[in-house]
């Protein structure tokens, strides 16, 4: 049992605020030398080395770098201007335009932190000076950035792919569908919303701008097709066998640069600063990852893991049982921490016994990335709330964002059930 007390300890300290890293490592060494001595970590170095020269995983400081060169050249202000006077005659279609904007910035950038932030500041004065209401803006806002969480190119299905033993290039490619799906239910949502309440999102008075409506569609293709080409020359790379996930990583960095020399925003301090932030976010996942190897290590030897298979393979319903429970508690943590963690710690424990039941690993690794989009929304700490918080207006209250976030995370919901009940209609039987 000292396994499963430690997990609940790690869990606790999670809860207090203490780092997470440290966390992780510190309850370890705690309870594994009290279980098994220091001999227990004799292995250690082999394990950091063998992550260290892990090709899969040198994708993600290329696509966190790419995403962050990406941001730095006005993508998403470029982006919103355009697509608002193209959609913003449709009753809402400002909330329309967030969504898809949120769609091709999850494509270029897969940072959700920058997406949200990024039309926190662009879209949501827009959507409010034309008397959006302020709970759908903030919901439409939160939702659509998150969406760097499951189209690809994602850094959680990265983390994943690794974790599980699953070829990224499938996971990406199993992703695209359900990504593409949940896209379409946010639209229609917004679509039958607005026309049953017309007031919470009236359209925008087209006889502002001087502008025809060919010129409004030549400024929105001339901000469409550059990043819409980044990510098919990325994605269509890996989906074609031509690159690997890591070789197409670093041809989205190089192509990021080229983007912004077309932006005429390159310069060599945001390169540095571009690097800058791409070493801190790199160092914070491996050093996650450090953590959760030691807590692994402790876990399996003290028999944790043993006992949690046990209880899992029992549980009645079998396959389904455990998939409920799974995801279930899945959704749970993800209202308390972050999907790095829940990625590095949880999913290794529930990976065997998906295994064991004969589980397809790639549909099961899908849910768990559904699952964790919706941990981004879900109050009270979700970070896509904090981060919209953080950049919004006084007249924004906490509790509206809060409200907005709900029908969303209803509709993740839903398709995510869909994955699960009908994986044959998403190519994953």
């Amino acid at each position: 049992m000292i396994g499963i007390i430690m997990f609940f300890v790690a869990l606790v300290l999670l809860l207090l605020g203490f780092p997470v890293a440290f966390t992780f490592g510190g309850v370890a060494l705690i309870f594994g030398v009290f279980a098994e001595g220091f001999d227990m970590f004799a292995f250690m170095p082999f394990r950091i080395q063998s992550y260290m020269e892990n090709t899969v995983m040198m994708a993600v400081p290329l696509f966190v770098f790419m995403g962050i060169v990406l941001q730095k050249t006005r993508l998403a202000e470029q982006l919103l201007e355009a697509m608002g006077k193209l959609f913003g005659g449709v009753r809402g279609g400002l909330a329309i335009s967030t969504i898809l904007v949120g769609a091709l910035l999850a494509a270029s950038t897969g940072v959700v932190g920058a997406s949200v932030v990024a039309m926190g500041l662009i879209s949501l004065p827009v959507m409010l000076k034309y008397n959006y209401n302020k709970s759908l803006a903030c919901g439409t806002i939160c939702a659509s950035g998150t969406l760097g969480q499951i189209i690809p190119p994602s850094i959680i299905l990265i983390i994943l792919g690794d974790v599980l033993g699953i070829p990224v290039g499938d996971l990406f490619h199993a992703a695209l569908f359900p990504g593409m799906i949940l896209i379409v239910c946010y639209i229609v949502y917004i679509l039958i919303l607005t026309f049953l309440k017309p007031e919470l999102a009236p359209a925008m008075p087209q006889d502002l701008d001087n502008e025809t409506r060919a010129q409004q569609i030549r400024s929105a293709l001339k901000a469409i097709i550059p990043p819409l080409a980044l990510v098919l020359i990325v994605l269509g790379s890996i989906f074609t066998g031509i690159a690997t996930p890591t070789e197409s990583s670093a041809l989205g960095g190089m192509g990021a640069i080229v983007l912004a020399l077309i932006y005429r925003q390159f310069s060599w301090k945001m390169l540095y600063d571009s690097g800058l932030e791409t070493v801190k976010v790199t160092a914070m996942v491996f050093a996650i990852l450090m953590g959760a190897t030691a807590f692994s290590m402790a876990f399996s030897y003290t028999g944790g893991d043993a006992i949690v298979e046990e209880v899992l393979l029992n549980l009645p319903g079998e396959k389904w049982g455990f998939i409920i429970l799974a995801m279930i508690a899945i959704l749970i943590l993800g209202f308390f921490i972050d999907f790095v963690e829940i990625a590095f710690i949880i999913v290794p424990i529930l990976a065997p016994v998906a295994e064991a039941l004969g589980i397809n690993m790639v549909w099961f690794a899908i849910l768990i990335a559904m699952n964790l989009q919706t941990s981004f929304l879900t109050p009270p700490f979700g970070f896509s709330l904090f981060y919209l918080k953080g950049v919004a207006p006084s007249s924004i209250r906490t509790m509206d964002i809060y409200k907005g976030v709900m029908p969303f995370i209803l509709i993740q919901i839903l398709v995510l059930v869909s994955i699960m009940v009908f994986p044959e209609l998403y190519g994953m039987d």
